[in-house]
């Protein structure tokens, strides 16, 4: 287990899921991931902070009765100031939803597009300072951006985060990793017309575990889903999988565990 020592800005600190049945939802991970939940900043709402080991992993909240938005896992990049970040981002073409808006003594928090249409969220840390824990069962290992081609997208990303853009030069695939300060953080996967039709361009969170095969089977024994089976590739083994709402996420034995 590594204790995350501080965030980067750019680099992704949190991630955080909106659904319908809060409870609900409470359960599943707790079975999958071993997580405990403790009530986070009132100013979000019904809002749970995910805790392994009392360290704080992710964030889950409840989707108000009207709003019918896909349930998806959001990942956050780290901002020191997320309103000049707000106006790079609407200057290079993206769109902002939410924010920026106080949670709290917490921090502060927008939810974003990128100009292809990913959402993603930034978050500036105060009190909160993100994911503190990583590398063990049930904490986000990776940020992967599903879209369909990599070279306008990742001008976007650079120009707001300020990112080395490193492509793997290949002709059959169209992956950038996204660096800073010389670090892997996140990376870019260009899929053409390989988008799901219902989805669009958007961020993959991927989740350490423990056994890819056998959590992959507690997701379906807790009413969740695989959508890619377990196989083998440069990073471990991973499968893709949702959970009983319908949010997709990967979970994922890097290499080297």
């Amino acid at each position: 287990m590594t204790e995350a020592t501080g965030h980067t800005p750019g680099a992704p600190c949190w991630v955080s899921l909106m659904v319908h049945s809060l409870d609900a939802t409470q359960a599943f991970y707790a079975e999958l991931f071993g997580w405990e939940f403790s009530p986070g900043p009132p100013q979000l709402g019904p809002y749970v902070r995910a805790l392994l080991d009392g360290k704080e992993v992710a964030g889950i909240g409840r989707l108000p009765a009207d709003r019918h938005l896909g349930v998806a896992w959001t990942p956050y990049l780290a901002t020191d100031d997320a309103g000049p970040t707000v106006e790079k981002i609407r200057s290079y073409g993206g769109t902002v939803g939410v924010g920026p808006l106080d949670a709290g003594d917490a921090g502060r928090l927008a939810i974003v597009t990128d100009p292809a249409g990913a959402v993603f969220g930034i978050w500036q840390l105060a009190a909160h300072r993100g994911t503190a824990v990583y590398g063990t069962h049930g904490t986000p290992v990776w940020e992967e951006l599903l879209t369909t081609e990599t070279a306008s997208v990742g001008k976007f990303y650079q120009a707001v985060f300020g990112y080395e853009l490193e492509p793997v030069v290949s002709a059959d695939s169209d992956y950038v990793t996204l660096r800073l300060e010389g670090r892997a953080v996140a990376a870019l996967r260009g899929v053409g017309n390989g988008l799901p039709r219902d989805r669009g361009p958007h961020w993959m969170t991927y989740f350490e575990v423990e056994d890819t095969d056998e959590t992959a089977r507690r997701v379906v024994e807790l009413g969740g889903q695989v959508l890619r089976p377990p196989r083998d590739d440069s990073s471990g083994r991973l499968a893709t999988v949702a959970d009983p709402e319908g949010a997709v996420f990967t979970i994922v034995r890097t290499t080297g565990h």
